[in-house]
């Protein structure tokens, strides 16, 4: 099934993203986490994507390697050749962290294990890739199976997604939404129509009171509960202790995805609920 088909099936359970893979007992962004991702039954991997100096599309959140393999150099200063050299720390990598057998890998190579296996959001560092990323989607065969997105907040945003060249690979807006401006946003939103939204919004409410415009414009929506100031009280920490309170309240609200760092504890909730 193609993602934005799986996306639209209103019999599908809430969708698990795993947040750079999943990461325990894997370091982030490598193969092994989309791997254990797929093991675990996870249904999208968010990846982060990044540009080596010669050219080579490869996978890393950080600007540098420091988190991930001690070095303190610009990730995108290395060669790919030079960058799968380095041996990557474990989990979330920062000091302690064990190194282990995985390198960097290279999109082309992520894509090989996606592929007919699992989602993929492709979060790009540097937006102007996008066309470039498409590209690499199509070519591996992978359009059906990965999402590219971008902050979508003005007509200007609007105007510089219709001037990529992405046909074909599901496009993912980035957006926010509030109790007085959400007519305006859809409004917006409806000049590139995304398949589905990450959204923030000032309250649950104003969710749960749209939920039906949100339906009409054929528009899925994604919440992170990663723990991170941008997830407000949407938390994992909170969701680990009463997920019924952060996970069980976004979906009960129309919430249909949720990008997390514990992704197994999530599959283990949704299965319960079921």
């Amino acid at each position: 099934m193609a993602y934005k088909d799986y996306i639209a099936d209103p019999t599908r359970r809430c969708a698990i993203v795993a947040h750079r893979g999943a990461w325990h007992g894997a370091p982030e962004n490598s193969l092994a986490a989309i791997e254990n991702a797929i093991a675990i039954g996870v249904d999208i991997v968010e990846l982060d994507v990044r540009k080596s100096a010669d050219g080579e599309l490869f996978l890393m959140h950080d600007d540098t390697l420091l988190r991930m393999a001690g070095i303190d150099r610009d990730a995108e200063t290395f060669t790919i050749a030079e960058l799968q050299a380095i041996a990557l720390r474990a989990d979330d990598g920062g000091d302690g962290r064990a190194l282990t057998d995985q390198r960097v890998p290279t999109l082309k190579q992520a894509l090989e294990i996606i592929r007919g296996h699992i989602f993929a959001d492709l979060d790009l560092k540097d937006r102007g890739l996008f066309s470039e990323v498409a590209a690499c989607a199509r070519d591996m065969n992978a359009a059906d199976y990965v999402d590219l997105k971008t902050t979508v907040t003005t007509q200007e945003h609007v105007d510089w997604v219709r001037a990529q060249d992405i046909s074909g690979v599901p496009f993912l807006a980035m957006t926010r939404f509030t109790e007085t401006g959400t007519g305006d946003t859809l409004a917006l939103l409806s000049g590139i129509k995304p398949f589905m939204s990450e959204i923030s919004f000032d309250h649950i409410e104003t969710i749960e009171s749209n939920r039906a415009a949100f339906e009409a414009a054929g528009m899925a929506l994604w919440k992170n509960t990663l723990d991170m100031a941008s997830s407000g009280e949407w938390t994992d920490t909170v969701a680990l202790a009463d997920p019924d309170k952060t996970w069980g309240r976004l979906i009960d609200a129309g919430i249909s995805a949720i990008q997390t760092d514990q992704p197994a504890a999530l599959k283990a909730y949704l299965e319960k609920r079921a």
